[in-house]
């Protein structure tokens, strides 16, 4: 330690112990003592909040404050805590990220966060808790945890209430535990399905994701964030990271801003100002040539002068260390953290270039040096600290272990994942009424090319492999007797028994997809991204051996996390249902699909392409875009977006537009009646679409701007009404101005965004 209170990690190699290592004194010298008053304002829970962070914040040094904006990695923390504990001593850090800390289960966690929290309150002059932040998108990130279904499995629900009690779920799992932010949800738009990050969105739509995000939001913060049972949301990654080249992590594709502010940054602003969120992600994605980290205009002059945002960004791993390494914006690392401060990041995500507290110095050091003012500082650690006292860290840091066992994967919570996950089920093709089957069914041939928990549960297999799989979901609806399951290692050695077998059976099961490690984030070594978007060639090899060797019906069931190209079973097979990632208990829900204890109601948030030339293949282009056809393939996708069957059929009739002329300013409520003219209950998704016939910019054909999901008898009607308010009719100008302008508005009602079943218009007058 010098003179000056800079100090070195060092790392000890060779056969030394590390259990006998031991550390003497901080890391500041002498440091200022806590003010003698008894119980200084800060630790006054009766003052509010604003009076108790600039108490706190004058009382700081600037190493302290450097701390605040630290997340250390709780994993390596954990593994180390012998030896560097004294990590979390004077002036120790602001943020722990406890991935992987699942040893123990709901229990365990729980106890280890209580130790880093009591460590910190203990050994710290100011005694400032740690704040807590994880990844919980699919649900909390521990051994038990509640799976929910991917990202693009909670979009097809089109269920924004199911959602929201999803992250309430979420939010009382993880809280339990001790953790206080979550790193979700992802609102990044994408069209290229080759990304393999696909799966962790809500698609391609920016209305549709804005009503799921703005749902989740509120559900993991609700009213308050002090209290067990609530999170920080951090709508991520802002902005643009989905508008990626090639379908390729990390190969951002250069957007206009009148792109990225009509589609990607859509869902963020509906987080911000009607979700509340308390906290964004910053990108790794450049916009217009400037990493979103370090540019003002975005997370300045966007996200808080023009949104009003007055939560914290966190930025996303070592990004800002990427501004020197990989953007090289930055000469140094020292310019990194300059470029990204000034621009308006607060919290920084894990280091591991030099020490786990390399990023603390380096600020430190610029704030001494004058290169970074401390009243910029202070700025971010007041929005940090504000945090932890709107979550009432202060007067309550700790939680119960034993009633974070109590909570985590609660059966009020699996029968959740079991809803959503049914609602998440995508029926493709129903020829000749395969489905539903019935109980009394005598024979099945169950063929397993994909029915593992990996595919089933996503991202959530790191935290939960108890997953039911779809064979033991068909297993509970029919005796084990009636299933006869063939393998897909030894199908082909046992061709002609297995045909002979299919053809004895009754119907044909087929569980196919890609594997569940086929899909998520890649970087190199971990790679996720695909070229193409085919099924594993020996899975349809297998298909297209029943489908012409046999007679017997055939089921296909796809679990994946993307759309894939499946031209030949959209064109061969009678019966498909896509699953997505349908989490802790998609194989149930997956049987209840099957044999018609549940009807499907799930709509595509994403379009499925003939074949991955044809990508991407979005629904709301612009006209001059699809003139034209491929010599060798439709301009038009194979599912479109908004698409799904059910059991039963709905008519829609009665369309009524009032007023066909209004004043700009004024809203239009348009009512449609929808009729279950089928034998069974199902839920019908009722889109609304929108067109600006001419307007000063060019405009997509459609616009999803409404949707309800109406869930009726036989032979009930009820009438849906929207009012579609005025932005819901505004454009970006020439200027670059949000106005509505004058002119006429095609409305397009029906089942998807391309089954309209009914059209109407009205008019708006007047000057914009």
């Amino acid at each position: 330690v010098s003179d000056n209170g800079a100090w070195g990690v060092f790392y000890l190699r060779g056969s030394l112990s590390l259990e006998n290592v031991t550390f003497h004194g901080n890391r500041l010298g002498s440091l200022p003592p806590l003010a003698q008053d008894p119980k200084p304002l800060y630790l006054d829970p009766s003052q509010p909040v604003n009076a108790r962070v600039e108490d706190l914040l004058s009382r700081m040094t600037i190493e302290e404050k450097a701390a605040q904006l630290d997340i250390v990695d709780g994993e390596w923390l954990r593994e180390h805590f012998k030896v560097f504990s004294y990590l979390l001593e004077e002036p120790g850090v602001g943020s722990v990220l406890p991935r992987f800390f699942a040893i123990g289960g709901p229990e365990g966690a729980a106890e280890l966060i209580n130790k880093f929290q009591r460590f910190t309150l203990e050994h710290t002059r100011l005694g400032i808790p740690l704040l807590i932040g994880t990844d919980c998108p699919l649900g909390a990130s521990v051994w038990g945890g509640t799976i929910f279904p991917c990202g693009l499995g909670m979009a097809s629900t089109w269920n924004p209430e199911l959602i929201r009690k999803v992250g309430e779920v979420i939010a009382k799992e993880s809280r339990a535990m001790g953790v206080h932010q979550t790193y979700s949800p992802v609102l990044d738009i994408t069209r290229d399905p080759r990304w393999g990050r696909v799966e962790e969105t809500f698609g391609e739509d920016p209305y549709l994701a804005s009503v799921m995000g703005v749902a989740m939001i509120r559900g993991l913060q609700g009213e308050s964030l002090n209290t067990n049972h609530t999170l920080i949301a951090t709508p991520k990654h802002f902005a643009g990271y989905g508008r990626v080249l090639g379908g390729r992590n990390g190969a951002f594709e250069s957007v206009s801003e009148r792109e990225l502010r009509e589609i990607y940054l859509r869902p963020f602003k509906a987080a911000i100002k009607e979700g509340g969120a308390k906290s964004v992600m910053a990108a790794y994605s450049e916009v217009n040539g400037v990493p979103a980290v370090a540019s003002r205009w975005l997370l300045t002059g966007v996200l808080r002068e023009e949104w009003g945002f007055d939560g914290f960004v966190v930025t996303d791993w070592e990004c800002i260390e990427d501004l020197h390494r990989a953007f090289r914006v930055a000469a140094t690392y020292d310019d990194a953290i300059e470029q990204a401060l000034t621009a308006g990041a607060d919290l920084h995500m894990l280091t591991h270039l030099d020490s786990p507290m390399d990023f603390q110095e380096r600020l430190t050091n610029l704030v001494r040096s004058g290169r970074l003012p401390e009243d910029m500082l202070d700025e971010a650690v007041r929005r940090i600290l504000r945090i932890k006292f709107e979550l009432g860290l202060f007067e309550n840091p700790f939680v119960s272990p034993k009633k974070a066992d109590e909570v985590v994967g609660s059966e009020e919570h699996k029968k959740l994942a079991l809803q959503v996950a049914r609602e998440s089920l995508v029926l493709l093709r129903n020829e000749g009424s395969v489905l539903p089957l019935s109980r009394n069914v005598s024979s099945i041939a169950f063929i397993d090319l994909n029915d593992d928990v990996e595919a089933m549960m996503g991202w959530g297999y790191d935290w939960n492999r108890e997953g039911v799989t779809v064979l033991e979901g068909i297993k509970s609806k029919v005796s084990d007797e009636k299933v006869h399951v063939l393998n897909s290692w030894d199908f082909k050695e046992k061709l002609e028994e297995s045909l002979r077998m299919i053809n004895q059976s009754d119907v044909a099961i087929v569980v196919a997809g890609e594997p569940g490690h086929w899909t998520g984030e890649s970087w190199p070594g971990h790679e996720r991204d695909r070229a193409s978007l085919s099924l594993p060639k020996y899975q349809l090899e297998i298909i297209q051996a029943i489908h012409e060797n046999t007679k017997t019906p055939l089921v296909v069931v796809v679990l994946s996390g993307r759309p894939l190209a499946i031209s030949w079973l959209a064109e061969h097979v009678p019966a498909i249902l896509w699953a997505w990632k349908p989490g802790l208990k998609g194989g149930m829900a997956i049987a209840d699909v099957l044999f018609g204890d549940y009807n499907p109601s799930g709509r595509l948030p994403i379009s499925f392409p003939h074949t991955v030339g044809q990508v991407p293949v979005f629904y709301n282009y612009h006209n001059y875009t699809r003139r034209t056809r491929y010599i060798d393939a439709p301009k038009e996708p194979l599912f479109e977006f908004g698409y799904g069957l059910s059991y039963t059929e709905f008519n829609y009739s009665n369309l009524t537009i009032t007023p066909r002329k209004v004043r700009i300013g004024e809203g239009v409520k348009v009512c449609v009646d929808v009729e279950n003219v089928g034998n069974l209950e199902g839920a019908e998704v009722v889109q609304v679409y929108l067109r600006d016939v001419v307007a000063s910019v060019v405009r997509p054909v459609k616009e999803l701007v409404a949707f309800k999901k109406v869930t009726l008898s036989p032979g009930e009607k009820a009438t849906v009404c929207f009012l579609l308010t005025p932005d819901k009719l505004s454009l970006l100008n020439r200027e670059m101005k949000r106005v509505v302008e004058p002119g006429t508005f095609k409305v397009m009602i029906g089942s998807s965004s391309k089954d309209i079943r009914l059209t109407g218009s009205f008019e708006v007058v007047g000057s914009p």
